[in-house]
């Protein structure tokens, strides 16, 4: 198929702009750390104020006091002012406290955290005082991290992987594979535009990080007090701690296209005019082995530094074995950019600049399939701790987009077999070595040429004799500028010539559309890659689902309740279970009660009732009788609920002859 007038450098940039945008879109469904219960419960409704509001996450958070509000039936809020941390053990919980005397209707709960993976979640729910009632305060429906703010910040989020790619794997390419690249203006721009790329997207993270957190309006990117918040925070930290490596890989980007660029010249390099290879007992051959030897290793601290930056501020930092997950996903980081930056680098070293060595071609594929086995290996690994069953693969959003991401490997793994066939075909010819004097001044040699040409006095005049002296040559201008002219219009008709002779060659137009094939896949792949860090964990969903069964009953499980009471006397606290088996409506249901004090100990009270009333029918109050089974133990059986429905369960509670409280819940009967 033939490539007239085909630009590859504008299809990735479309490429990559779409995929940013695709991988935007998904960012709403960043829900990391989970709400996996409330007291009071959501749509719950209690007979009197409680004196807090508690929530209980599924992993670690971060909040603040504003973090946690409670909003009257007026939309006024009520609570203190004031998180509580009520963490203990694993269980990550936090509540806010309650004034006294709250009058009786419906109070919204909203709240909004960061999770230890540093994703924003939030969520609202309501409660009720005595009774139902209408509320003035709205139930918000966006999740923090949406809209035009959360489009931004997961597009800067793909383009920083992208420029990480592009900086760490092109400038891996030029060092490893081809140290004549770092002479070619095409790789040369390719490196330095992923520099600028990762920079400018962690800039922009980092500013866009306050309302991407918090209110999601976009000028707040300019309140240098919630920057001061973010600076402070891990993945503040962990952005600001980017930058400042990649100040240092300025400094690397400068050498390995300064200094040892020029020590790969083949005219040689220094005052000493060694040849490309040079010497070992030479000076300019040592130099240029040390130069290599201390740009690899600085390269390496370099890329394996950048690579923490994500690891330590998303997902490999919390959930199951982090001090394995960390390190494993730096891997996983530098040989996705050894592979997918190589590549880049691989294609537009294809198509620009004089023909790549077939050495080269051969060292990146032997690398890519060093890259693909890391790959594959870190890969299972971040499989098994982030998924964790075969079912979670295809009933959970990151499952399904985790198979999609394997899909794409393998397709590229398969168009990359197809490359390296057309590597080993390539022919390993003398113009190829002879070519290698053109590499640095391929893009330049319409300048370069000309710079040389125009000398001056009797060099000048030399030149012209010697080529006027040979048979058949023409006559040469005596105008120094029409000579100039003239050598540049030769420069750039023998440029022209040898890529039309490299254009012509089968194997090598086979070899760059496979490999800008791959090229296109890796986009892709890139951006599905952007979208799993912006899901949540399938493990993570599967432990919610658990922790929340309770608040969602299966129609096959037993309802089960925990209720705290206080009757406001001398020993009136403690907590009743409640577990009604099946929980079905009609008759035969098993009703069990345990009361115990706050430390778990079960305890007898003077008196206890139950009752059920079903609104929506006007049916109830209907009272349980309960026997007294043992020492904090009450029983029923036949329990009587005619119809399905939310049904409200009663629960009174006497310690004393004046001390008593009648707490409420919701439960669902099917």
């Amino acid at each position: 198929m033939a490539l007239t007038g085909f630009r590859p450098r504008r299809l990735l940039v479309v490429l990559a702009v779409l995929c940013g945008v695709l991988a935007a879109g998904i960012a709403p469904a960043a829900a990391h750390a989970a709400l996996t219960g409330s007291d009071p419960a959501p749509g719950s409704v209690v007979a009197h104020a409680p004196e807090q509001v508690a929530l209980t996450f599924s992993e670690g958070v971060a909040m603040g006091d504003d973090s946690l509000r409670v909003l009257d039936p007026q939309g006024r809020r009520v609570d203190r002012g004031k998180l509580r941390d009520l963490c203990s053990g694993s269980v990550v919980k936090y509540g806010a406290g309650l004034p006294p005397g709250l009058a009786d209707g419906t109070y919204t709960v909203a709240w909004q955290a960061v999770s230890a993976d540093s994703h924003p979640v939030s969520g609202a729910f309501t409660f009720s005082i005595g009774a139902p009632s209408k509320t003035a305060a709205p139930v918000p429906q966006q999740q923090v991290g949406g809209g035009l703010v959360g489009a931004l910040y997961e597009i800067a989020r793909y383009l920083a992987y992208a420029g990480f790619v592009l900086l760490a794997g092109g400038a891996a390419f030029a060092l490893a594979c081809r140290p004549a690249g770092a002479r070619v203006r095409s790789v040369q721009r390719l490196v330095v535009h992923g520099w600028a790329l990762l920079t400018g997207a962690t800039l922009a993270m980092l500013l866009l990080r306050t309302p991407y957190t918090g209110s999601g309006k976009l000028a707040d990117v300019f309140d240098l007090g919630g920057l001061q918040q973010v600076v402070l925070s891990k993945p503040g930290a962990a952005l600001l701690a980017r930058l400042l490596l990649l100040a240092a890989a300025a400094l690397f980007v400068a050498v390995l296209f300064g200094a040892y660029a020029r020590a790969h010249r083949p005219d040689g390099d220094g005052p000493d005019g060694d040849g490309p290879d040079g010497d070992d007992t030479t000076g300019a051959g040592k130099r240029r082995r040390d130069l290599t030897l201390g740009l690899a290793v600085g390269g390496v601290a370099l890329a394996a530094g950048l690579a923490t930056t994500w690891a330590i501020a998303e997902h490999a930092s919390t959930g199951l074995q982090p001090a394995v997950a960390m390190p494993v996903d730096v891997l996983h980081l530098l040989a996705v950019a050894a592979w997918l930056g190589g590549l880049a680098a691989l294609l537009v070293s294809l198509y620009g600049g004089p023909p790549i060595e077939r050495t080269a071609v051969r060292r990146f594929s032997r690398i890519a399939f060093g890259s693909v086995l890391v790959l594959v290996a870190t890969g299972t690994y971040q499989s098994w701790r982030q998924v964790g069953s075969w079912r979670a693969l295809t009933d959970t959003s990151y499952g399904q987009l985790l198979l999609v991401k394997v899909g794409l490997v393998v397709i590229m793994v398969a168009v990359a077999g197809l490359s390296r066939r057309w590597t080993n075909r390539l022919a390993a010819t003398a113009t190829t070595d002879t070519n290698a004097d053109t590499a640095a001044n391929a893009d330049t040699a319409a300048v370069a040429v000309p710079a040389a040409v125009p000398a001056a006095g009797a060099d000048a005049e030399a030149a012209t004799e010697a080529d006027a002296a040979r048979p058949g040559a023409p006559t040469a201008p005596a105008d120094p500028d029409r000579a100039a002219q003239l050598a540049r219009q030769q420069a750039a008709l023998a440029i022209a010539r040898k890529k039309r002779a490299r254009d012509a060659d089968p194997v090598r137009r086979g070899l760059r559309q496979s490999v800008l094939t791959e090229a296109a896949i890796a986009v892709v792949l890139l951006a599905v890659t952007t979208a799993l860090t912006t899901t949540e964990p399938a493990r993570t969903e599967e432990a919610v689902k658990v922790a929340t069964a309770g608040q969602s009953p299966d129609a096959n499980q037993p309802r089960v309740l925990t209720v705290p009471f206080d009757t406001g006397g001398p020993g009136g606290r403690g907590s009743a279970r409640i577990d009604l088996d099946p929980g079905h409506s009609g008759g035969g249901n098993e009703l069990r009660l345990r009361i115990s004090d706050p430390s778990g100990k079960t305890r007898d009270v003077p008196e206890v009732k139950v009752s059920f009333t079903l609104d929506a029918k006007k049916l109830g109050p209907l009272p349980v009788a309960l026997h007294h089974s043992g020492t904090g133990h009450w029983a029923a059986s036949g329990v009587q609920l005619p119809v399905p429905g939310q049904w409200q369960l009663s629960l009174l509670v006497r310690t004393s002859d004046i001390d008593q409280v009648t707490e409420t819940r919701n439960v669902t009967i099917n």
